[in-house]
């Protein structure tokens, strides 16, 4: 059973939280990190992002850049720009996005549950990626972004973020990108009794975004625990920093891919390719959004094509049949050559959030192929996880993303 904690936030003080509340560190490019920062200099990217603060010459994981990180945090708590509660609590943290709501419980997770598996995951993660987060949180001795749990319908939990709801917020505002965030605090004994014990009979939840901070943060609670001899499980490293969803409120939105060129093929060579798997309908100028699973589309020329899987290429796995292994094991692998969409730089991956409009620039600019995919469901994830499964990278795109900078939890 989850065991999710209370705990004592470093929060931004009262009236600050629009101007330093950011979007997640590995949404942005370096060159748009650093722009955000000009134009934001109180935005927490400032210090999850510090090489923002160097010449471009300056490597990202150079030891000076997280010095700098953790040299302003200590820099913006002495100025009080934020404030550590007085006692652990647990937070309702509310989005509001085009008029759909989801509410989270922000608390602390315990790295004992990622190790069995409590905690389930459904992504691999890249190393360096995981090396960057964790001299991060090293060197500011905090966890810095929280990591986007879910977990299935509870009953308990429901009528207590209603309850907590009634109730006039902490903080309320709109971000540049028309999202509304809402904070409550749950500090009173007797409701923050009644989370913990709701979440003592959830028997598992689910990263939903966040692989490489999880993992990065359990590492770092590994390694403590191993090198403090005393440790007792109580240590604030034991726990890692969660939002925790209720499935039912999420949106997944479709993650697409680009792929820069042809893999030797022309135009008509590679769609004589792709008609010998797929059902291949030009929709011309028009672009194509896929409505159901086993349905792509394809820009490609100047031209949008839907692709069709017949029933027969979908295997009865739950990995193998998603839509982006299909993709992966049709197309990208075997005719554009394209074996680990990990480690390949001609594949790039873009969020759905970006619209179609996106794939068809990189496309006129950069050349090559791009497809729009049918969103993964929840559903999909939890059956992945549940049979201890990984889906194939970047096969989520979460939104609204959970804003960094509004809780942080102290690993001292």
């Amino acid at each position: 059973m989850a065991e999710i904690r209370p705990f004592a936030a470093y929060r931004p003080a009262g009236g600050l939280e629009r101007r330093i509340a950011a979007l997640p560190y590995d949404v942005y490019s370096r060159g748009e990190a650093k722009k955000e920062v000009e134009r934001n200099p109180e935005s927490f990217l400032a210090i999850d992002r510090a090489e923002t603060g160097f010449e471009d010459s300056v490597d990202t994981c150079a030891p000076e850049v997280y010095e700098r990180a953790a040299g302003l945090l200590e820099e913006w708590i002495r100025r009080g720009r934020f404030v550590q509660d007085e006692k652990p609590c647990y937070y309702l943290y509310e989005q509001i996005m085009e008029g759909r709501s989801q509410t989270g419980i922000v608390a602390c997770a315990s790295v004992d549950d990622y190790v069995n598996q409590v905690v389930k995951k459904h992504e691999n993660t890249r190393e360096e990626k995981e090396l960057d987060r964790i001299r991060h949180v090293d060197a500011c001795n905090m966890q810095t972004g929280p990591i986007f749990l879910a977990y299935r319908k509870n009953e308990v939990l429901q009528k207590i973020i209603a309850s907590v709801k009634e109730g006039k917020p902490e903080c309320e505002f709109t971000s540049d990108d028309q999202i509304v965030h809402r904070v409550w605090v749950i500090d009173d004994g007797e409701r923050i009794s009644a989370v913990y014990e709701a979440f003592r009979q959830v028997p598992a939840v689910y990263i939903a975004d966040g692989h490489h901070r999880c993992a990065s943060a359990v590492k770092v609670g590994l390694r403590r625990r191993k090198e403090n001899p005393a440790n007792t499980g109580e240590e604030a490293y034991n726990y890692f920093l969660a939002v925790l969803f209720q499935d039912e409120e999420l949106c997944i939105l479709d993650y697409n891919r680009v792929v820069r060129d042809l893999n030797g093929y022309t135009p008509e060579q590679f769609l004589e390719k792709a008609a010998e798997r797929f059902s291949v309908t030009p929709m011309g100028g028009e672009a194509f959004r896929p409505g159901k699973k086993g349905s792509f589309g394809m820009y490609l020329g100047g031209c949008w094509y839907r692709l069709d899987a017949p029933d027969s290429m979908r295997p009865g796995d739950p990995v193998k049949g998603l839509d982006v292994s299909l993709l992966q094991d049709q197309l990208l692998g075997p005719v554009l050559g394209i074996g680990d969409p990990r480690t390949d730089r001609r594949i790039d991956f873009v969020g759905g959030i970006r619209g179609l409009g996106e794939l068809e620039r990189r496309v006129r600019e950069e050349g090559g192929v791009a497809f729009c995919l049918y969103p993964v469901s929840m559903e999909d994830l939890e059956r992945v996880a549940d049979a201890g499964l990984l889906m194939p990278p970047k096969s989520t795109w979460f939104e609204p993303k959970l804003r960094s900078g509004l809780f942080l939890h102290g690993l001292l």
